[in-house]
């Protein structure tokens, strides 16, 4: 077996910053290799440095240290610079991208952007300039076979920023294998992907780690992956090697039968702690409760409407594209709700109209706490009442991404992306409990953009559960966190329901997050008559 990637005593930095110290590891022909740990281990910067964002230097060692025999640091890769990357990251950087390139105000009309036709033949030798044509290439994409590998054909013609996420992953995922880049690292593939979709990226990343093993690495026209996840029960089974990060360094390295020796110790003495955890979780969130009481109780004394939300034959969608149909449905106080359905089938769309992010609510019979939207009532009025966790107040936190994480907290009880105002000695003291919470203590001063994408979003649950809203909205809350990140976050998303103050509605696709407390669910199914079932 020849080495692919060979990595001693490197640390991992860029101009500003060092990473990782010290990294040791070599990936040889017939690997196959997963990146794991828990958020903010190190994962992250390995991945970035993977991919040319970061850098491995090799490390410079000591007199001392060259004569007991050890080694001058040393990087080399046969893949060079050519590497892709798909990530939860990379998706909210390339809807960043959209958003900026977004010319719908100068234009007084709506502006769809990039269609995922022309993004995906970018990778093929197409213009990435701003106005440029979809090239006569990019019109036969339909054949390709890994745009059919990805089930991408159906959103070609839809603008980047009208897709879903599991839409954007696989176009992203699409556009990576057609670039012909020689590594493939997939980090938290699965996320946000609905079941069918799931099922086609597990396939094809199984049978690809076949025949790359069956030719020992020699197939130039098979890429190599490398895949980085935190969740070991979704771990495909070609899988053979497992690299770990704990506390900014390599805990593991090797096979992975020896890992599941440690993994499953590891799950024996978490599930023996699960049960005390929960009751010191619970008993610290009941007294963060109390003490907020003051603070909250103004939000919830407004709402004196059982109705919290409803729709009324609401019909939305884009050109001749029809997402929602008819849709009739209500909400009521203490009435949680899962929401679920395939990727692309609306759900996100139905959050939009509800946080006032899709301007066709107006035109639609949507009535929020008792009142229809449209009707006087100020965007501000609407979010006091709300707690959001979703894909786009993420990309918009990124953007502002310098506060610290005590200001995303209370920011949570104004409502705003970042803190334009002084906080107040309680608004401090409620943030740096809840961050205590969630496992953020004396963090209080880092800033956001410092953080892994799964640890950005356990701040941003806890941000938009510090006010007790009414309605709290979750639009795939557990993107990126860790098995421990994502039973801390359920716990409290559970006991928050169990208040009485506020109302769940969850969108996931892992059926492993519904939670105990939501007893309605909402299922989607786009092309039938009708596209929405209760149950």
């Amino acid at each position: 077996m020849k080495n692919l990637i060979q990595i001693e005593n490197c640390s991992i930095q860029d101009s500003n910053k060092v990473y990782l110290k010290k990294v040791d590891f070599t990936m040889k022909s017939g690997e196959a290799w997963l990146i794991t740990g828990v958020n903010g281990g190190g994962k992250a910067p390995f991945v970035k440095a993977l991919s040319g964002r970061l850098k491995f230097v090799p490390n410079e060692i000591t007199v001392r240290e060259r004569e007991s025999g050890s080694a001058d640091g040393y990087f080399a890769s046969i893949f060079g610079d050519s590497v892709a990357v798909v990530s939860l990251e990379e998706a909210a950087a390339l809807i960043e991208e959209e958003r900026q390139r977004d010319d719908s105000e100068v234009l007084n009309k709506d502006d769809p952007g990039r269609i995922g036709r022309q993004y995906i033949a970018e990778a093929m030798g197409g213009s990435s300039k701003k106005g440029a044509p979809v090239p006569d290439f990019a019109w036969e994409l339909e054949n390709n076979e890994y745009v059919k590998l990805c089930g991408v054909e159906k959103i070609l013609d839809r603008g980047l920023r009208y897709m879903s996420t599991g839409e954007i992953r696989r176009t992203l995922l699409c556009r990576a294998l057609i670039s012909g880049a020689k590594l493939l690292v997939l980090s938290d593939p699965f996320a946000g992907l609905d079941a069918d979709s799931r099922k086609i990226l597990l396939n094809f990343f199984n049978v690809l780690v076949e025949n790359q093993q069956k030719t020992d690495g020699r197939d130039e026209n098979l890429p190599t992956i490398i895949l980085s996840m935190e969740r070991w029960h979704e771990i495909p089974s070609s899988i053979n090697k497992v690299l770990e990060f704990t506390n900014r360094e390599v805990s593991f390295a090797g096979d992975r039968s020896e890992y599941e020796k440690i993994y499953e110790e590891r799950q024996r003495i978490r599930a023996e702690n699960r049960k005390r955890e929960k009751e010191a979780f619970l008993e610290e969130l009941d007294r963060i409760h109390r003490e907020s009481q003051a603070l909250t109780s103004e939000i919830n004394s407004n709402l004196v409407c059982d109705s919290l939300i409803k729709f009324e034959d609401v019909n939305v969608g884009w050109g001749d594209h029809q997402v929602l149909v008819n849709l009739n449905w209500e909400v009521k106080k203490g009435m949680h709700w899962l929401i679920r359905g395939p990727n692309g089938s609306g759900k996100t769309t139905l959050l939009e109209l509800i946080t006032g992010d899709n301007m066709q609510v107006f035109r639609e019979k949507v009535y929020l706490f008792g009142k229809r939207r449209g009707s006087g009532e100020t965007i501000w009025d609407i979010k006091k009442q709300l707690g959001i966790v979703s894909y786009r107040l993420h990309v918009e936190y990124r953007m502002v991404g310098g506060t610290s994480l005590q200001d995303v907290i209370v920011s949570g009880f104004h409502d705003s992306i970042g803190l334009y105002e002084a906080a107040s000695d309680f608004e401090k003291a409620t943030a740096k409990a809840w961050l205590k919470l969630g496992g953020f203590e004396g963090r209080e001063e880092e800033s956001f953009s410092s953080l892994s994408y799964g640890e950005q979003r356990a701040v941003l649950i806890l941000r938009a559960a510090v006010k007790r809203p009414p309605l709290l909205i979750l639009d795939e809350p557990c993107h990126g966190l860790d098995e421990n990140y994502r039973d801390k976050i359920l716990n409290l998303l559970d006991t928050v329901a169990n208040t009485g103050t506020t109302t769940l509605l969850h969108v996931t696709h892992d059926p492993g997050e519904r939670l105990d407390c939501e007893k309605q669910v909402l299922e989607l199914h786009p092309g039938e008559n009708p596209m929405y079932k209760i149950c």
